[in-house]
């Protein structure tokens, strides 16, 4: 897991994806586009994760069906 985390944030360039949030005093974390639960075989694949700040994780929470199409799209950017 802790080379997924590092190659998903290293891409994303330690900036939340959402927001734009960066810096030493941000708190990033990786979030899996397919859930965990859900897309065991995508767990570690860098293409399923996405940098979030620790404020916008949270505003996703419970929600994180309805934001899939949306990552895949700022990943495409």
């Amino acid at each position: 897991y802790k080379h997924f985390r590092l190659q998903v944030l290293q891409r994303d360039k330690f900036a939340c994806k959402m927001c734009g949030a960066k810096g030493k005093k941000t708190r990033l974390n990786v979030h899996h586009i397919h859930t965990w639960a859900h897309a065991g075989a995508l767990r570690y694949e860098v293409s399923n994760g996405i940098t979030l700040c620790y404020s916008c994780h949270k505003s996703i929470t419970g929600k994180e069906s309805h934001y899939v199409s949306y990552f895949l799209n700022l990943l495409d950017e």
